[in-house]
């Protein structure tokens, strides 16, 4: 039996079902198969889409953060077919951008980890943002400020106080993730969040957190941790 798609029935085609019953009733591998088209030398575009998930642990996540040299390290995935994966990827973080600019509020963690955490699901080293917030503890704009090597990166006072200062802003959030998946703060994390806490109140600017994202797992939920809520705002 043929692997091709255009030798399935049409009722079990991936495009034919998603016209049909909607895009929900697709699993992940069809709809990546209609995003690469055709398959290579008897193999389906399904089966390919199955093994690039597996590649990448069964996890969306993780083959939205593929480079496109790991997405052509699949058989089956060229260059154009890495390329077409990863601007669907970017238009759906793009699409998630747009949902959040009608300035959010950003009063509690939870809220800070929603608006940032598609920011993060490309990358696979830290990076570092600035959230700049107006008096009502609103969304002004997301500035990235740095890019890290996988264990650490360096954020200056002054590169996180100049947008602020600029967007006239009267509060600020610090974010940046940890590309291990566990985002316990590290003693550098925690030395560099108290010193432009300090430098924010001789700038009559708040710090009110710091969040870090991770990865959530099965022992923990969340997959972020408030600096705040650990208490290092206070000490």
């Amino acid at each position: 039996m043929s692997g091709r798609i255009k030798d399935m029935p049409a009722a079990e085609r991936p495009r034919e079902r998603l016209a049909e019953r909607g895009a929900e009733a697709l699993t992940n591998a069809e709809l990546i198969a209609i995003l690469l088209r055709t398959g290579l030398q008897g193999k389906s575009a399904i089966a390919i889409g199955d093994e690039l998930l597996k590649a990448h642990g069964n996890s969306l996540e993780a083959l939205c953060r593929a480079s496109l040299e790991e997405l052509q390290s699949v058989p089956g995935i060229g260059f154009d077919k890495a390329v077409t994966l990863k601007a669907a990827f970017t238009l759906a973080r793009r699409m998630v951008d747009e949902r959040v600019q009608d300035s959010p509020q950003m009063d509690t963690p939870e809220r800070v980890a929603d608006v940032m955490r598609e920011e993060f699901r490309e990358v696979n080293v830290e990076r570092f943002f600035v959230v700049l917030l107006n008096t009502r503890r609103r969304l002004i704009r997301r500035v990235p400020l740095a890019h890290g090597t996988l264990d650490s990166l360096l954020v200056h006072a002054r590169e996180v106080f100049r947008p602020a200062i600029a967007a006239n802003s009267s509060a600020i959030v610090l974010v940046h993730n940890h590309p291990s998946g566990d985002p316990t703060p590290s003693d550098a994390d925690i030395k560099v969040t108290r010193d432009l806490i300090r430098a924010g109140q001789l700038l009559k600017i708040e710090v009110l957190d710091h969040v870090i994202l991770g990865r959530g797992t099965t022992e923990r939920a969340k997959d972020f941790v408030s600096l705040r809520e650990l208490g290092y705002f206070y000490a």
